[in-house]
């Protein structure tokens, strides 16, 4: 996957993590067009830029810190 499209991917996950309507990461991985693996191995990278963002089980959803709470 090229930088670029990494980085667009990252910012869809970003935004949809701020509306806390990402899904599972098996819905998330369909939404995007890539592998479950890949949605993990994004966020991965993104927790390690500084990005803090979990998944809430009772939403289903990753969300972002301003959601947490």
């Amino acid at each position: 996957m090229a930088k670029r499209d990494k980085n667009i991917l990252k910012e869809r996950i970003s935004r949809l993590a701020e509306l806390k309507s990402t899904g599972t990461p098996a819905e998330l991985a369909v939404r995007l067009d890539i592998s479950e693996r890949s949605v993990k191995r994004l966020i991965s990278e993104m927790r390690k830029s500084g990005k803090d963002i979990r998944f809430s089980q009772i939403r289903n959803s990753y969300e972002t810190d301003e959601n947490f709470a």
